[in-house]
């Protein structure tokens, strides 16, 4: 899902600008606030200075809001204020920032059964619904197997200083007979 963001972003007129990733599913409730919005100095316990949340600091390019299906209630409806008000607050702030950016989410979910559970509010699933890429499981996608693997060996050899290396026969051949569960993650940390 963060390739296909980062694609997109990369082909907008916003790829000059940062895209900041945010995945809701690994960051506490109690600090998704504080990552998306932002505190100033003093705002809790150990805010020593102020700091920029994800949609300050993609200020003119992207934010990826991994797995938003896992956002609580009371977050979304913050969300969907900011996304109708294109202003945010941070916590403990009373000046409101105006942004300009362009929001791309993703999830594993189906929002709109969420929305029929009340797990997800209807007006912020319709505010997201921008355009929809319905993105199978990597082991429908044989041919993407070989080429992802591919570009994680030429990264590791370009982060460790090595020669490049490719992936051999044999390799292909297993890695198009495993189903992968754990989708792209799990291709990049094998």
């Amino acid at each position: 899902k963060e390739l296909i963001a980062e694609a997109i972003h990369n082909n907008s007129k916003r790829r000059r600008k940062p895209l900041v990733p945010v995945n809701l599913a690994a960051i506490p409730d109690h600090l998704v606030e504080d990552e998306l919005f932002g505190h100033e100095k003093g705002a809790f316990t150990g805010a020593v200075r102020a700091r920029a949340g994800a949609f300050e600091a993609a200020m003119g390019g992207t934010v990826f809001l991994d797995e938003i299906g896992e956002m609580s209630l009371p977050l979304q409806s913050k969300l969907l204020r900011i996304l109708q008000e294109n202003k945010v607050t941070r916590l403990g702030g009373n000046k409101e920032i105006d942004l300009d950016i362009k929001i791309i989410s993703a999830t594993n979910k189906d929002l709109w059964k969420e929305v029929q559970r009340g797990t997800f509010r209807e007006d912020l699933y319709f505010r997201l619904q921008g355009f929809i890429i319905d993105l199978p499981p990597l082991k429908d996608r044989e041919n993407d197997v070989v080429m992802l693997a591919q570009k994680f060996v030429q990264e590791f050899c370009k982060n460790q200083g090595a020669t490049r290396k490719t992936i051999g026969p044999s390799a292909v051949r297993a890695m198009l007979n495993y189903d992968w569960p754990g989708n792209v993650r799990e291709l990049k940390d094998r």
